[in-house]
């Protein structure tokens, strides 16, 4: 019965849409964190009847035809980039990106991850680096007498010394954007790296046409939105029960076959 494949193929797809919704509500506190969303496609389908064929001969057609289908398939998992809203954490080295960009990063590797979370701090060595330890692209040093640290929304990174009451710049955040943000490879802490779908980096400046700003003592909460990911749970839940009902069905429909007498 076809029944019984094609309701396995529902309850698979419900079951994928499931993990990508805990995934969500998992990371509902992870700084910079963007949602995903599970997107479906039917499977192939069988002409019984083909819409179009002659069914007489007097050249009358088929109109609609029979074509049943064999179930679906899970088509993509979409990363929805949306902006997070802004916390505020009153850490001088924290900077929220308001808009488009990502901040650059280098890993143990040698290569460039880009990341939105800002919650950043210095090494042993005065460099801006984040939680794991990875530098800020470009390098940003920051002397060991600084008494204040200030960042603009232009990414100018600026420090107060003993020595020197006026300000002095000792670096600049730079941003990267890119032609397909949801197309970037997830790499786990936070890091996406470039893949074929995403397009290349392009840099440029905090507040720069087509970036975005940072700004100073904030970082930017998850887009998860607790009420939507529950929703979307419950009617998961009740697509997959109704997908294993359809299996209950179609398995009493084949007892009843089975019980028939001659």
């Amino acid at each position: 019965m076809r029944a019984l494949s094609t309701a396995a193929t529902g309850m698979a797809a419900q079951q994928l849409n499931v993990e990508v919704i805990s995934n969500n509500i998992a990371n509902m506190n992870t700084v910079g964190f963007k949602r995903q969303r599970a997107e479906f496609q039917d499977l192939i389908y069988q002409d019984m009847e083909k819409a179009g064929t002659q069914s007489s001969d007097a050249g009358t057609v088929v109109p609609t035809g029979v074509q049943i289908g064999s179930g679906v398939k899970t088509g993509s998992v979409y990363r929805i980039t949306s902006q997070g809203s802004l916390t505020q954490t009153n850490n001088k080295l924290d900077v929220a990106i308001q808009g488009r960009g990502f901040l650059q990063v280098q890993l143990p590797s040698g290569e460039t991850a880009y990341t939105r979370a800002g919650n950043l701090s210095v090494n042993n060595s005065g460099q801006i680096v984040t939680d794991q330890g990875y530098t800020v692209l470009p390098a940003i040093t920051i002397p060991s007498d600084a008494t204040d640290i200030a960042i603009s929304a232009a990414g100018q990174v600026q420090v107060t010394q003993p020595t020197n009451t006026t300000p002095t710049q000792v670096g600049q955040f730079q941003l990267a954007t890119f032609v397909n943000e949801a197309g970037l490879q997830a790499q786990g802490d936070n890091l996406f790296q470039v893949s074929g779908a995403s397009g290349p980096a392009v840099l440029g400046n905090p507040g720069a046409p087509g970036f975005g700003t940072v700004m100073q003592g904030y970082t930017e909460a998850s887009n998860v939105d607790a009420v939507t990911e529950i929703t979307s749970l419950i009617s998961a839940q009740r697509a997959y029960e109704m997908n294993s009902k359809v299996i209950t069905t179609s398995d009493q429909m084949l007892a009843t076959t089975n019980q028939m007498k001659s």
